[in-house]
This record gives C-alpha cells, sequence and structure tokens, in this order.
C-alpha cells in the first residue's frame, strides 16, 4: 500500500465525500477516485459505499480506517522528531516507568531534563513493567524505567540494560506498635497482624514477598493508593508492605522497618531502551540524569 493511497482513504472517511477531500488534499476529484479503486483493489475489499450525496464507509472500510490513522499518525510523529531532535534542546521523549518509580526517580530526572533543554516535550505513562517493555518494542516509548525480581531477568539480548539501584521491601507499622523499635521483621513476626494492601489479587506480585509455608496474610482493608494504605497504617489498622522507592520521607506517625531478606529479595530497577537503537538524542541525557538520582535515594 502507498503512503499517498492512505492519506487520501483517510481523508475521503473525514470529509465523507470524493469532492471534499479532492479540495482539501488540492487533487482533482477524479486522482482521488483513482486512489480510492487502487486501494480497495490491494485490500481485495470495498471501502466506500456509494451514496446519491458523498460517500460511507463500508464494514471493510470502518475496520481499515483505524490502522491506516495509527500508521499515518505514527510516520507523522517520526517526521517531527527527525525534524526537531536534530539539535538536542529540541524534539520529543517519551518515557514509562512502573509506579513507585514515578514517585520520586523518574520526576526528578525529567526534572533535570526540562531545566537542561526547556523546549524538549515530555511525556510519561506509568504502567507495569510488562506493559512498558511492551511499549518500547512498538516503538511507543524512547525508555523505560522497571523493576525486575532475581528469578525473572530482563532479556538483555533484546534490551539494553542501565542499572539504577536495588530496591529493598520495608514495613510499614504504627508508631506505638510492638514492633516499632526493630530495624528488620520477618514476615513470621507479622502472622498475627492484619495487611493493609493495594490489590487483593495483584498484591504477591507487587510486593514480590517470599511466604513462608502456611503463612496467608489477613488483609482487612484494601487501599489503591500509597496515601491511603500509610493513613490505614498511622490509624492502627493494619501493617503494610512497602517498596523503599514509594516513599520520599517517611511520615512522622508511621515507623519503617526493614523486611529481612530472607522473605523479600532485592528489586532490580534498570532504565531500558531496545538494543541496538540509541533513539532520540535526549535519551543519553535523560540516563545520566537518572544514574544520578538513583545515587542519591536511599533505597537500599
Amino acid at each position: 500500500m502507498q503512503l499517498e493511497s492512505l492519506e487520501v482513504f483517510r481523508t475521503v472517511a473525514r470529509h465523507g465525500s470524493i469532492t471534499g477531500a479532492a479540495q482539501a488534499l488540492g487533487y482533482t476529484q477524479s486522482a482521488v477516485s483513482r486512489q480510492v479503486a487502487a486501494l480497495e483493489t490491494q485490500t481485495g475489499a470495498q471501502l466506500f459505499e456509494r451514496l446519491a450525496r458523498g460517500v460511507a464507509l463500508t464494514r471493510e472500510g470502518e475496520s481499515l480506517l483505524p490502522h491506516v490513522e495509527a500508521v499515518l499518525d505514527r510516520l507523522a510523529t517520526a517526521r517531527a522528531e527527525l525534524a526537531a531532535t536534530r539539535g538536542l534542546g529540541g524534539g520529543r521523549l517519551r518515557v514509562g516507568a512502573f509506579p513507585t518509580a514515578v514517585a520520586a526517580l523518574v520526576p526528578r530526572a525529567l526534572a533535570a531534563c526540562r531545566t537542561e533543554y526547556p523546549e524538549l516535550a515530555l511525556s510519561l505513562v506509568e504502567g507495569r513493567s510488562p506493559e512498558l517493555l511492551d511499549r518500547l518494542r512498538m516503538g511507543d516509548a524512547d525508555v523505560v524505567v522497571v523493576s525486575a525480581p532475581p528469578d525473572r531477568p530482563i532479556d538483555a539480548t533484546r534490551y539494553e540494560l542501565h542499572h539504577l539501584l536495588d530496591e529493598r521491601l520495608l514495613v510499614a507499622v504504627p508508631r506505638g506498635h510492638r514492633l516499632a523499635t526493630r530495624r528488620t521483621v520477618r514476615l513470621t513476626d507479622l502472622a498475627d497482624e492484619p495487611f493493609v494492601v493495594g490489590s487483593v489479587t495483584a498484591e504477591e506480585t507487587l510486593m514480590r514477598a517470599s511466604l513462608p509455608p502456611g503463612f496467608n496474610p489477613r488483609i482487612d482493608i484494601v487501599a489503591a493508593e500509597w496515601t491511603g494504605k500509610l493513613g490505614c497504617v498511622a490509624a492502627g489498622l493494619g501493617v503494610a508492605l512497602v517498596p523503599a522507592l514509594a516513599l520520599r520521607t517517611a511520615p512522622p506517625d508511621i515507623r519503617l522497618l526493614r523486611l529481612h531478606h530472607a522473605d523479600a529479595p532485592v528489586r532490580r530497577v534498570f532504565a531500558v531502551t531496545l538494543a541496538g537503537r540509541p533513539g532520540p538524542a535526549p535519551v543519553g541525557r535523560l540516563l545520566d540524569h537518572l544514574r544520578d538520582v538513583a545515587s542519591r535515594l536511599k533505597v537500599s
């Protein structure tokens, strides 16, 4: 399929008229009709129904349209970025990060990039690590910040891994809790405690805690946001497992205890780019800023 035919198809679909599309594109009506006919031949489908006034998409045309729009929009973005990124000061940088990395690590690095290059357009998408890697592979992100547990390493043949830090799991308890003076605790120490979690189904995956045999945490409260979760802990409603990156400072009414390494393996955090593809020029500077911020965060 030729790009010209795709553009003509999209324009006819938007205007609902061969005449309107011809005027918008600066073509003759016959040229537009030829492009539509050529695309219909290539796809083997009738894309428009000819009406007394104008045209309407057939079911096949409606099915094709979103794919055509995606191709043309991606091409327009690529052209704009190629034009803008001839200098570091311009262009666009698309970043993805898992939720707790958005608490401090990634925003601070992006802020440093914006200070250095005020004309740089930034976008940030939050998601789970597998979804972010998919976005990177599909070309919808330039760099992603993801976490990887020791038993599920990231494919280093497909991706370029830039190690940022190792993160431990913490236990949040109320200030007056019986374990509040401890520095490190085991999950067995919390066997009788109610837990405040973010999701009943996904919590084990999120926390990557190695539950001892027979240990079934009692879940009383589900609070999706960290402010609500820690608020419940402070009120004495339970304890919570908290990734260290989620906290910028410890609230004064809770205590943060380190979970024993045997119960929670260290989670490795990486900035990831596609192997063999350096991406837009600002990616290298963002990686530098991520490393700098990571070196100053106390999460291990």
